[in-house]
C-alpha cells in the first residue's frame, strides 16, 4: 500500500462511519504554512460545518523499513504548531521501535488500519475513533458497547 492509498483508505473509513454525523471529508487541503515556511497541505481535512469545527489529519504508512522514520518527529512538531485540532494517523510494519514508541506516546497520533472491504470500526480504528469523538464531542462513540452504571 502506498501512502496515498493509505490516506484514501482512512478518508473512506471516516466518510463511511461518520458522514451521517454531518462531517465533510476533504483530501489534500492547503492549511497555512509549515514550520519551515512552506505551504502546508494536510492529507485529510474533516469539517463539521454546523459547529465550524475541523480536524487536520496527516497519514503515515510504512510497509517496509525506510526513511519515513526521520520524518515523524518533524511531522508531529509541525502539526502541533497549527491552531486547529490535528492528528497523525499511522499504520504499517516498517516503523522502527523507537518511532512506534514516539507515535504511541503522542497525544496527537492514532494508529488506524481500517479493513479495506468493510471499513467497519474495530480495535484497529479505535484510536482514530476516539480522537474524532473528542474533537467533535461525539461522546456516544466513546461509550459504545459499555454498560451504564446504575445504583
Amino acid at each position: 500500500m502506498t501512502g496515498h492509498e493509505y490516506a484514501d483508505l482512512v478518508a473512506r473509513y471516516i466518510v463511511k462511519n461518520f458522514a451521517s454525523r454531518g462531517v465533510k471529508v476533504y483530501r489534500e487541503v492547503y492549511v497555512g504554512k509549515t514550520l519551515t515556511g512552506r505551504g502546508r497541505r494536510v492529507d485529510i481535512f474533516v469539517l463539521e460545518p454546523t459547529t465550524r469545527t475541523a480536524l487536520a489529519i496527516e497519514c503515515k504508512y510504512q510497509g517496509s523499513v525506510g526513511t519515513v522514520d526521520e520524518k515523524i518527529p518533524f511531522a508531529l512538531q509541525d502539526l502541533q504548531s497549527m491552531r486547529i485540532p490535528v492528528c497523525v494517523v499511522y499504520a504499517g510494519d516498517g516503523f522502527s521501535q523507537g518511532i512506534l514508541h514516539i507515535l504511541s506516546a503522542s497525544p496527537i497520533a492514532a494508529y488506524c488500519l481500517p479493513g479495506s472491504k468493510t471499513l467497519a470500526p474495530s480495535q484497529d480504528t479505535r484510536e482514530l475513533d476516539s480522537l474524532l469523538a473528542m474533537t467533535f464531542k461525539w461522546w456516544d462513540v466513546l461509550v459504545r458497547g459499555k454498560k451504564r452504571v446504575a445504583l
